[in-house]
């Protein structure tokens, strides 16, 4: 289950405080580094920005998914990340399927895209999973995409 962050969650995040609702390792480093932009990049906290991963058997929060708003040019960057406690499950690639859906409902968005490093299998399996398709490959780093089908 995907929900927004809140400030509270945010302000949280980045004062090292625990909630009895966060898998015992989260927050992960880019959880905090998100949490840390919001102040910069306000629209992450709107309807299409980044939302904490929520596991369904046990309510706690095991990472977060985002997109990178506002689109660019009709294309949207989204980046996702689960504790190490949770990987592994299928959890990364439920979200990111999921929340590329709801970037659709965005009349200005036509391509979700991540950019992942060749060091990173399993990030690059996460988006194959969710259905991107690598588009461009440079020296150490590939571009995954999904592009809304025409109609």
């Amino acid at each position: 289950m995907l929900r927004p962050w809140t400030t509270a969650e945010a302000g949280a995040v980045l004062g090292g405080a625990r909630s009895p609702e966060w898998a015992d390792d989260f927050p992960a480093e880019g959880d905090r580094v998100v949490a840390g932009l919001f102040a910069q990049f306000p629209a992450w906290l709107g309807g299409y920005g980044h939302r904490l991963v929520i596991e369904r058997d046990s309510g706690l929060v095991v990472g977060s998914i985002g997109l990178f708003w506002p689109p660019s040019e009709g294309a949207l960057e989204i980046g996702y990340g689960m504790v190490g406690s949770r990987r592994g499950r299928g959890y990364a690639a439920e979200a990111a399927r999921a929340l590329t859906e709801f970037a659709f409902t965005s009349p200005e968005v036509r391509t979700v895209f991540a950019d992942v490093e060749l060091s990173n299998p399993a990030s690059v399996r996460v988006l194959e999973k969710a259905g991107f398709r690598c588009s461009v490959s440079e020296e150490g780093r590939v571009r995954y995409s999904f592009t809304r089908s025409a109609g």
